[in-house]
């Protein structure tokens, strides 16, 4: 630092070198690095304020503040862009480390000045540039809200009235003195505003309005932090954001300033600021923007205008759902210009289309089902009637959607529903049920018409229809199951037959023909629809009992008969995944089943996961969850299995602990955890279960602990340990846990186990004394030890060994780096929560509904 601020370093490059054109952008890269130097003594601001107001002197020299440098950057030399770039890094820089320490009424000119430079540097068009400047306002912006705020906001020791205390008129002085910066900064972020994720309409780079095929990350990151930036903006002058957008817009309208790029990047930005503005300011704003914008699109003509003004209405009729709750026509207008869009043909409209209408059914569902002022019958009531003439032009991954958005508003049972929700169910799949019954109808004639590759596209079709409206509407949906709950069963048998059939012929290579495939997909849609509905079951339509009698039996034989029949490759994992669910969600009302499902299901798959650890990796990790959910859920039909099969479940635990996939491997630790705790819980099953197991459970431990593969689970391997040596040493293991015969007269199991884990040790770890190990295993069985300090023990006895010492052992601190990151994630949520407008709409839970 001596050589930097106290030799004529700074004055040199400033003074002989800048000024030169020849060395001006290395000079620049020298003062970047001085000037972005942080956490200095107070004593060098002083210094840093004069540097930055000597630089500005010497760049007045060049170009003033006001200059456009847009079309000198577009029309200049490499070398003139160069320096634009390195002027940016330099203003960015210096502003985020030293923005304090400039706001003196000395340099106050001076930080203007500089700001409005890089106001200038941001409206070049190159977007590198760009998102060097944009940190630099996301920082400045948070950091003036933060400052208002703090005065808004009276602290315990602070007076309401604020007597004696300069805080608010330093915030507000703050506000007024970048007042006309922050007014270019409002334009700048308007005029660029970066693409949202929801929009799929997009130009390519012919100039031709086509539907997004891949999402550009980069582009959604710059959206979020631009986003915030004016939400923040918006705070601090909600009324000059207002007059900004509502002039662009007229010169929009008026055609002057007329262009897909200016009108997306002002509708983005308008949705992007939904939630800052009271629902006063939001209603007078929203009247103007969404009146015009259906204007534009009556009065514009030719296909590509009106595909980018319909992206742009429903973006932003998407993100205003508090407004549209609130004014029942425009919502109405809306949702009736969402179907005019869903006949267009235009790449990505209509899907952009049934996008918002589900956006819109999820935020304002309430609206729909009840009776709204002026209207004859509720909403919902006209739509399914009408909805065959809507759907029409739709493809099928786009009817889905609309069904999970009728759907999703029938889901509502509040007090003030009125309407028939189970006639409006009925009407509602009235087109899927009647091309379902012709299909049937067809089998009953002729078998081999189910087996056609059209007619199981078809059944996909409309069992995915199904699903997504079960997954909306929740558990009514049993009245809909009911209609074809057997035909459902026996497709599946039909296909499992004709699959099994096929692989018996011509082998397993049988499960790659097109055909099987398809049949394969339609088993796993008829599976996938099964667990939903009982994800999604409850009472009154779909009590737990009910669904455990009416559900579990039918499928037992054409489900877990064929999985457990079928070869290893035809075995579908969702299988697994329906029965985890079954599990989790009907619970002792399955009880008597789970011996019958485990039969079905466990030995069979455990021979597949357990010849290496790479093959299924779906099955592998599905089975798991399976044994999990029985573990936690029905704990006790573990011992109504056959002995061996119990032995077979523990082996399995193990077997998922010392998996190298971690999450496997994590869920392996806690079902064994979940397993030892309702195994003490269980005083019939305790004794036998720590004679046979507990023993080679604290070796299995020990062994993946201490094996360098799975260091991301020592939290979970010290928990274990502590709870199996505590429990010896508390002797609640009444059995011994050695051999009766050879073991010396009044051998107890604590002090047998100790020995045992003492000679296992040496054994294993030969670098290691009897006196390192005997400290070790004491401090193992010592009660007064918590598990932090548990930890600790472990923690400094594994890196006393010679196998972790030359190793990278942060996997040993996971935990802690865990628990920080967590917390820091909890304060930026807990930061976006307490700032209107950060929080998309779609991130807000509705109190209301």
């Amino acid at each position: 630092l001596g050589f930097i601020f106290q030799t004529s370093l700074v004055d040199t490059l400033l003074n002989k070198f800048f000024p030169e054109p020849m060395f001006r952008t290395d000079t620049l890269d020298c003062l970047t690095e001085i000037g972005s130097l942080t956490d200095l003594e107070p004593e060098y601001d002083s210094v840093f304020r004069k540097l930055f107001s000597g630089f500005l002197a010497r760049l007045g020299n060049i170009f003033s503040p006001e200059t456009d440098l847009a079309q000198p950057f577009e029309n200049g030399t490499e070398d003139d862009c160069i320096f634009i770039q390195r002027l940016a890094l330099f203003l960015t820089g210096f502003l985020k480390a030293h923005l304090k320490s400039l706001e003196t009424p000395d340099t106050q000119q001076s930080l203007i000045a500089g700001l409005f430079y890089l106001v200038r540097v941001s409206e070049v068009d190159d977007v590198e540039i760009f998102r060097i400047c944009l940190d630099a306002w996301h920082m400045l912006a948070q950091d003036l809200y933060q400052t208002e705020n703090e005065f808004k906001r009276p602290g315990p020791m602070t007076s309401v009235l604020n007597l004696g205390n300069n805080g608010g008129s330093t915030a507000a002085s703050r506000k007024y003195m970048y007042g006309p910066v922050l007014t270019r900064v409002r334009q700048v972020m308007i005029a660029k505003m970066a693409k949202p994720e929801e929009v799929l309409i997009v130009e390519d780079e012919n100039g031709d309005i086509v539907r997004e095929t891949t999402k550009d990350t980069d582009v959604i990151a710059q959206y979020k932090t631009m986003r915030e930036t004016l939400v923040y903006l918006t705070h601090l002058n909600c009324d000059d954001t207002e007059s900004i957008m509502l002039s662009k817009l007229t010169a929009q309208v008026n055609g002057t300033e007329w262009s897909w790029n200016n009108l997306n990047t002002l509708c983005w930005a308008i949705g992007s600021i939904s939630g800052v503005m009271t629902e006063d300011e939001e209603k007078r704003f929203l009247v103007t923007v969404i009146k015009d914008l259906l204007g534009l699109c009556e009065q514009k003509r030719g296909k590509d205008n009106k595909a980018v003004i319909a992206s742009n209405i429903m973006y932003v009729a998407g993100q205003y759902p508090r407004f549209l709750k609130a004014h029942w026509k425009f919502l109405k207008t809306v949702v009736n210009k969402l179907f005019e869009f869903m006949h267009e043909v235009h790449p990505g409209v209509q899907d952009m289309a049934c996008d918002t209408f589900l956006k819109i059914a999820t935020k304002c569902r309430r609206k729909f089902v009840t009776l709204q002022t002026d209207e004859r019958v509720p909403f919902i009531a006209e739509l399914v009637d009408t909805m065959p003439s809507i759907v029409s032009d739709l493809e099928p991954h786009q009817v889905q959607a609309f069904y999970e958005a009728v759907g999703c508003m029938l889901s509502d049972k509040g007090p003030a529903v009125t309407v028939d929700r189970a006639e409006l169910l009925e009407k509602l799949m009235e087109m899927p049920n009647k091309r379902w019954k012709v299909i049937m109808e067809q089998a009953n004639t002729n078998v081999e018409s189910l087996v056609a590759p059209v007619t199981i596209k078809e059944i996909i079709k409309i069992l995915k229809t199904n699903n997504k409206t079960c997954g909306a509407i929740g558990s009514i949906y049993a009245n809909q199951l009911q209609t074809f709950f057997m035909d459902v069963l026996n497709v599946y048998k039909v296909y499992s037959e004709r699959i099994s059939a096929t692989v018996a012929q011509q082998g397993p290579g049988a499960t790659q023909l097109s055909l099987v495939r398809t049949m394969r997909s339609a088993k796993k849609e008829i599976l996938r629809l099964l667990a939903m509905f009982i994800e999604k079951s409850g009472p009154p339509e779909a009590d737990p009992q009910a669904v455990a009698q009416g559900f579990i039996p039918p499928v037992l034989d054409p489900i877990l008969g064929d999985y457990q029949r079928n070869i290893a490759n035809s075995r579908d994992p969702e299988v697994l995944t329906l029965f985890t669910t079954v599990v989790e969600k009907l619970k002792g009302h399955i009880l008597s089943d789970v011996p019958r499902i485990m039969e079905g299901l466990f030995e069979c798959t455990l021979q597949m996961i357990t010849v290496n650890f790479e093959d299924y990796p779906e099955h592998r990790i599905r089975f798991f969850e399976f044994i999990r959910a029985v573990n936690l859920h029905c704990f006790q039909a573990l011992f109504n299995i056959p002995p061996e099969h119990q032995k077979l479940v523990v082996d399995s635990v193990v077997w998922a602990m010392k998996h190298t996939e971690r999450n496997i491997s994590d869920t392996g630790l806690n079902i064994l955890n979940e397993l030892l705790q309702n195994v003490g819980k269980t005083p019939n099953v305790a004794q036998g279960f720590y004679q046979q197991y507990l023993l080679a459970l604290i070796q299995d431990v020990f062994a993946v602990m201490t094996d360098r593969l799975h260091k991301s689970g020592f939290k979970m391997h010290a928990t274990l340990l502590q709870y199996m040596f505590h429990l010896v040493q508390m002797n609640q293991v009444t059995v011994p846990l050695f051999d009766t015969q050879t073991a010396p007269v009044g051998q107890s199991n604590p002090v047998f186990l100790r020995d045992h884990i003492s000679n296992l040790l040496i054994q294993s770890f030969p670098n290691l004394t009897r006196s390192q190990v005997s400290k070790f295993v004491q401090g193992m069985f010592d009660l007064k030890m918590d598990l932090p300090s548990f930890k600790t023990h472990l923690r400094d006895f594994l890196i006393e060994l010679k196998e972790f010492s030359v190793e990278d052992n942060s996997g040993l601190f996971g935990e802690e780096d865990e628990m920080q990151k967590r917390q820091q994630a909890e304060a930026q949520e807990a930061h976006r929560f307490a700032v209107p407008g950060l929080l998309k709409p779609s991130e807000i839970v509705d109190e209301d509904l």
